[in-house]
């Protein structure tokens, strides 16, 4: 999660960040119509938000934006790094051998990637953020590839295995020299936040977007899901339909580096502490809860396309890689993406 100012924002479209019907050329409407869909957007996270719903109650635009901009900065206050007072951000500087009680929201999305971080044998690591930082990503971003003795160094401090995290009482202990970082999960964490105050609300028909992350909720007038346009930059886009469904996609085309000649994406593998290879362009996953999707995307485009379909395979993840082949991007979806299609 990116909650830097916009012009510092490393944030960018995901692969399925475009809806099919074009929400973001519609101009806003001053107030509540029940002929029409509602449009309500705002800025977040170093990115943007973006909403869509049904509202046949009449509800105040008003009251409808400060719902989602209420739950948005309950995540940025509890998860973003780029903020010093966060309270990710006071663990990060305390002394070894604190324990820390977390907020629900926090703890919840914690105890998450610890459960992919172990299923995947740590292509998913909320430790990671000194690798990251390494490779010149992040609020304490290096200006230059590391040497060696640097990415020792990290990699020294990187490991999910050394939080000692208690579901029971949301605590985790710093054990010392642990910088959490939730980028690659708290932004699906957040569309999720978002929907669940939305429902609170009273409403029930509804398409929330952060960051190019988005979740459906119930469908549109006249009972058509909701869809959204994913593509790879190449070839024909896929619409993909989200019925009480979410997506998330992960990829290299917007947020990569180059220092003397060498070009690398920001997906670091926590395993290796080097930036994942160029074979995967992008993986898109459907969930029922974009948390989980987030997390996910994460996951699959570390493991590649290989191991990783193999991984989606084995978990019934319903995912969509964009590979780089010998003559262009191909798409490689996991058998639960097919069967979900088809």
């Amino acid at each position: 999660m990116n909650a830097a100012p916009a012009a510092a924002s490393e944030a960018a479209p995901s692969f399925a960040r475009r809806l099919a019907d074009g929400y973001a050329a519609a101009a806003l409407p001053r107030r509540a119509d029940p002929s029409s869909l509602q449009r309500l957007e705002g800025r977040t996270m170093g990115t943007t938000w973006s909403l869509r719903f049904d509202n046949p109650r009449m509800l105040a635009l008003s009251q409808v934006r400060a719902a989602v901009e209420d739950a948005l900065d309950r995540v940025v206050a509890q998860m973003s790094h780029w903020e010093p007072d966060s309270v990710i951000s006071r663990f990060n500087r305390a002394p070894p051998g604190s324990r820390h009680r977390l907020p629900r929201e926090f703890a919840s999305v914690l105890a998450c990637a610890l459960d992919w971080a172990h299923a995947s044998g740590g292509a998913l690591d909320p430790t990671v953020a000194p690798l990251v930082a390494c490779w010149g990503f992040g609020p304490q971003a290096a200006a230059a590839a590391p040497d060696a003795h640097a990415l020792a160094d990290a990699a020294a401090r990187v490991g999910w295995q050394r939080l000692c995290f208690e579901l029971a009482d949301a605590s985790v202990l710093q054990p010392g020299g642990v910088v959490l970082d939730l980028s690659g999960i708290a932004k699906g964490f957040a569309v999720d936040h978002g929907v669940e105050a939305l429902c609170a609300l009273g409403l029930r028909d509804l398409l929330f977007e952060v960051g190019g992350e988005l979740r459906g909720a119930g469908r549109r007038p006249g009972g058509l899901p909701w869809q959204v346009q994913v593509d790879a930059g190449d070839g024909p886009a896929l619409r993909v339909p989200l019925a009480d469904m979410a997506v998330a996609t992960s990829g290299d085309r917007w947020q990569v580096r180059e220092h003397a000649g060498r070009r690398w994406s920001h997906s670091i593998d926590p395993r290796t502490g080097r930036p994942v290879g160029p074979a995967v362009a992008g993986v898109t996953v459907l969930h029922a809860q974009c948390m989980q999707a987030d997390a996910l995307a994460t996951v699959l485009t570390v493991l590649g396309p290989d191991e990783g379909l193999c991984f989606a395979d084995a978990h019934g993840i319903a995912a969509l890689f964009s590979v780089r082949a010998a003559e262009a991007l191909e798409w490689r979806p996991s058998t639960a993406w097919k069967e979900r299609r088809d």
